[in-house]
């Protein structure tokens, strides 16, 4: 079967000269054809993501046209108008993907709107709604390495695609043949008659006045003498995150030269992903002439945004779950402060964010919902509450992973409006003769020190989906009493829904989607998540300890980390 595919695409594939050269140079090789061929890139609730080449289980023209045939079939059996939006962030081949889903799109009779140059994965979202379409694409592989390309897929929300829509969206791809069952436009042609149109500059202008609106005290950035270093890591940030910034008073920001153009080969940040210190070294190297306060970067298509803060001659790199607490604290103390709370707020994070969220929203009457991995699931909360008309209410939504949103215009994670708060924050902070890290110390002092940790392993090809599959039917099968020398108390299985306290033998209903997701409590009250991941070739572990110092939280943690480890078997 894997030959015959081979075969047919060596003869087929023929419009992009890159995957007829690649096709031929593998000619020899059994192993590399069956890595391409043995099945196809799975779309999934996170759309498609893989590396660029040749193959029905790579990223390339054919894969995504095969895609797009089955949204628009899909779109064209929920409505006879069909409207859809595309944006693409600054990847090898984005644009070229791009344009063919709207190529795919207009000749199944839906109506497109594409952003002239590369966006950020927010402003994708922000267009769905704004302009009322049936669905949305981006592509981008957000912060995966050079290699990798993806294609997310939005519903009329601006939410990504639902388990249910997404299955629907599987079975009509299923359904079509990736050389004869695409229909397909020319691109200027359909430009011409108005079937594929460019997005204008006012709803750019206007998104950027929605972010702009979730400022909470704009009036200490224009008084301030506060500096930053910004670098893009070669994406979609560049322009909005600049612009927002400027339009809020703050002025004095250096941009990391080497890392603002687009360039889908990451030269100086092989991995463009905020969480890790290595693409911050540019800005680290400049930061000794400019001597900023914050050092600021936004992932190639700018939904996530990572930080690191002046501490004596060094910067130190926050995580994804001090910035959210540091944020979450910031908006609920200065909006009540300043009295523009809402009634019965309203904040979401994932099960796999800090707990130390639940204690600060507690004191300030907040309610803090819990969701499933997956920006979505806050998107969901947020249009919950918008079909009650109680919308307002929602002011804060985040995840450990760097995303942050406030404000409902989107139903994405926003590194543009997460970006223009962290440096808000920054400021009033500054003004008060205090940096994020003495507020983190603050929140330590007050509510204990909760340390996070996440481990991912990777689990690349075949093998790779086969191991993670057998990693996580051992744990069902048998469940470890103790991890780390700490007993279990309860496991919470989101796949069947069901949570276990271990010791009553009590079994109690989870209240959330399905989703292949075990959790272990602990005695000490310390928490393991282990979940394969839906848009890499990775199984991941997150680690929760909770201790009296920050020693005492690193010890907990790293006999989880061993111990779990072991249980798998890496």
């Amino acid at each position: 079967m894997v030959n015959e595919l081979y075969s047919l695409w060596c003869k087929n594939a023929v419009e992009d000269t890159d995957l007829s050269a690649e096709l031929k140079s593998i000619a020899d090789s059994p192993h590399e054809i069956n890595d391409r061929f043995y099945r196809d890139l799975e779309f999934g609730t996170g759309g498609l993501r893989g590396v660029i080449g040749a193959g029905t289980y790579r990223m390339n023209i054919y894969t995504v046209a095969k895609a797009t045939q089955g949204l628009a079939d899909y779109v064209n059996s929920v409505t006879s108008d069909g409207k859809v939006a595309i944006a693409y962030d600054s990847r090898n081949k984005s644009d070229l993907f791009a344009r063919t889903a709207a190529c795919v799109f207009a000749a199944n009779g839906i109506k497109v709107y594409i952003y002239s140059e590369l966006m950020p994965t927010p402003m994708l979202s922000f267009a769905v709604r704004r302009l009322k379409c049936d669905a949305g694409v981006v592509v981008t592989a957000s912060h995966n390495p050079g290699k990798y390309n993806g294609y997310k897929a939005y519903g009329p929300d601006g939410c990504q695609l639902t388990l249910e829509a997404s299955e629907k969206v599987l079975g009509f791809i299923k359904n079509v043949d990736t050389f004869n069952g695409v229909k397909k436009d020319n691109f200027d042609e359909a430009l011409k008659s108005q079937k594929i149109e460019y997005i204008q500059n006012w709803l750019i202008e206007e998104y950027l006045d929605n972010v702009q609106k979730q400022s909470i005290s704009p009036e200490v950035c224009v008084k301030s003498d506060f500096k930053v270093i910004y670098t893009p890591l070669y994406g979609t940030g560049n322009k909005p995150v600049r612009s927002i910034l400027k339009r809020i008073g703050i002025k004095d920001v250096t941009v990391v030269t080497e890392q603002e153009l687009p360039n889908g080969n990451f030269p100086t940040a092989p991995f463009p992903n905020p969480e890790i210190r290595q693409v911050f070294e540019c800005a680290l190297t400049l930061a000794v002439s400019v001597k900023p306060d914050l050092l600021l970067a936004t992932d190639p298509d700018c939904d996530r945004v990572g930080i690191a803060v002046k501490s004596g001659d060094d910067f130190v790199l926050m995580t994804g779950n001090e910035v959210g607490a540091l944020l979450l604290n910031y908006i609920l103390s200065r909006r009540t402060e300043l009295g523009t709370m809402p009634k019965n707020p309203i904040a979401v994070k994932t099960i796999v964010t800090t707990a130390l969220c639940e204690k600060i929203a507690a004191d300030y009457n907040c309610e803090l919902i819990n969701v499933l991995t997956g920006f979505k699931f806050i998107g969901e909360q947020i249009k919950l509450l918008e079909d009650k008309g109680e919308d307002d209410r929602y002011i804060f939504g985040f995840e450990e992973s760097y995303g942050y949103l406030a404000g409902s215009y989107v139903r994405d994670k926003d590194a543009v409006v997460a970006s223009m708060l962290i440096c808000e924050m920054a400021c009033y902070y500054k003004s008060l003769g205090k940096t994020l890290l003495d507020m983190i110390a603050e929140l330590e002092t007050k509510y204990g020190v909760y340390l996070n940790t996440q481990n991912s392993y990777t689990c690349e090809g075949q093998q790779g989906m086969l191991r993670m599959k057998e990693i996580m039917d051992d744990f069902r099968k048998d469940s470890p009493s103790e991890i780390g020398g700490y007993k279990v108390v309860s496991i919470f299985d989101y796949e069947t829904s069901v949570s276990t306290n271990v010791v009553s033998g009590k079994t109690s209903k989870i209240d959330l989607p399905q989703s292949n997701v075990l959790e272990y409590r602990l005695e000490n009250g310390s928490s393991v998540i282990i979940r394969p991941s839906g848009t890499e070739p990775k199984i991941k572990v997150y680690l929760s300890s909770i201790g009296k110092s920050k020693d005492d939280a690193k010890l907990i943690s790293s006999k989880l980390e061993v111990s779990v480890k072991t249980l798998m078997g890496f």
